[in-house]
């Protein structure tokens, strides 16, 4: 079992930055692809970036170049740095882990992700 708590959400202008932090516990995360997924009103949740253990990641599109994600394996968290915020960012944004998440975020198999933290919010006004 992973447990995982989200922090760092707020309410930002268009253009500003966030940092959001996934913190694990339990069994260590390390041997985990850990991953950030984000909802909006209305709309379905999707992948915005995920770490393997190898060190890959990969970014949807729409976040490419604006956000990074990162892992501090001796602290057993996670980051999401978001840079260049839109309007279109403004979603509750969750921490997930799976041995294989790096397949399910390739694959948009959300359904087949372990374990989930309870999000955090993110708005971006303009």
């Amino acid at each position: 079992q992973v447990q995982l708590v989200e922090s760092g959400g707020g309410s930002v202008q268009a253009g500003g930055s966030l940092r959001l932090s996934c913190a694990a516990s339990g069994n260590s995360s390390r041997n985990y692809g850990v991953g950030w997924f984000r909802q909006a009103p209305g709309k379905e949740r999707e992948g915005v970036a995920v770490s393997d253990t190898d060190g890959s990641t990969q970014y949807a599109d729409s976040v490419m170049g604006r956000f990074t994600i990162s892992r501090d394996n001796t602290e057993d968290t996670h980051y999401l740095q978001m840079n260049s915020l839109k309007p279109e960012d403004t979603a509750m944004y969750y921490c997930a882990a799976d041995a294989l998440l790096s397949r399910w975020f390739f694959l948009d198999r959300q359904d087949l992700v372990q374990y989930w933290g309870q999000g955090t919010q993110v708005t971006v006004s303009s």
